[in-house]
């Protein structure tokens, strides 16, 4: 059973971090939609960003937490590993980044979101980041 979970684990995780990297990018370029007064393909990339968030990323994280709180009811001793805390830590991030995904989503929508696409291009690479640390974390347990 154990494996299964893991492997549903993996998928919900490259998934969601699918999301979270096309996300920001379609922010990026719906800011520069914006910025030139390109009204329908801002209103076109609103819905792509409607649909990507509501149809595949939230459901991916609920899945990726789902999974991962399976997996640690599994294997209990890995709460008491230093490697597992950060990577919670980063994973409650990465949560919290999601939610700030959904604030500029609904800005977007009210037609309040002053970012520009150097802002979102930054934001985006957030993620990233946090995938590296979490990635090396659970393959070498450094500590």
């Amino acid at each position: 059973m154990y494996l299964w979970i893991k492997a549903l684990h993996i998928v919900s995780v490259v998934t969601w971090f699918a999301a979270l990297f096309y996300l920001p990018r379609l922010f990026v370029y719906h800011a520069m939609a914006r910025d030139k007064g390109e009204r329908q393909a801002a209103d076109t990339f609103l819905v792509m960003e409607r649909k990507l968030y509501r149809g595949i990323m939230t459901p991916s994280m609920i899945a990726v937490i789902a999974f991962g709180i399976w997996l640690l009811y599994l294997m209990p001793h890995w709460l008491g590993m230093g490697w597992m805390h950060v990577k919670l830590l980063l994973v409650v991030l990465l949560v919290a980044y999601h939610h700030v995904c959904l604030v500029y989503l609904k800005q977007f929508a009210a037609g309040r979101c002053q970012r520009s696409h150097v802002f979102f291009r930054w934001f985006n690479e957030l993620p990233v980041i946090a995938l590296l640390v979490i990635v090396i974390l659970v393959v070498i347990k450094p500590f």
